[in-house]
């Protein structure tokens, strides 16, 4: 990992989001930023995928650039579609752990699963709330994680 990625300073940080449902995650992406760099001086890059399942192979990719000090990710995986839900979201969850252990880039979800989604206005008002709450708490967990590995050093 270079120098550069780990400087608390200047630190480049990349979040990568899902497509479906955009209009909610999209507001866990504002979260994060916003709060992010409240919390630290650093540089929040974007990227944005069709759908969840595609997340952990572009954190990956991202992680071994060894440009990133860490990588966020957020998404909406709902029931209904041609998979099972558990599935998909078992496989990205996991596939977001191997992301960090196997390049030592810390790696932080807020890709949810939540038991009953439906697209009607009130769902989409708590939905859009509690992503921007979630993008919240994931730069937190972002900033805490990095002066915590920083102290390691």
């Amino acid at each position: 990992m270079s120098t550069q990625a780990n400087d608390q300073v200047g630190a480049r940080i990349a979040i990568v989001s899902s497509q479906w449902h955009n209009e909610i995650v999209d507001e866990g992406v504002r979260g994060f930023r916003e709060s992010l760099t409240q919390l630290r001086d650093c540089t929040v890059e974007e990227y944005a995928v069709p759908g969840a399942f595609e997340i952990p192979l572009h954190a990956l990719r991202l992680a071994q650039t060894g440009r990133y000090a860490a990588i966020a990710t957020c998404g909406l995986i709902v029931d209904g579609g041609i998979y099972r839900h558990e599935f998909v979201s078992t496989a990205v969850i996991d596939g977001l752990m191997r992301v960090q252990l196997d390049t030592g880039v810390p790696v932080f979800s807020a890709v949810l699963t939540p038991h009953h989604f439906h697209e009607h206005a009130d769902h989409a008002g708590f939905f859009k709330a509690h992503f921007r709450t979630k993008g919240t708490e994931l730069a937190r967990a972002c900033h805490t994680t990095l002066l915590s590995l920083d102290a390691l050093r």
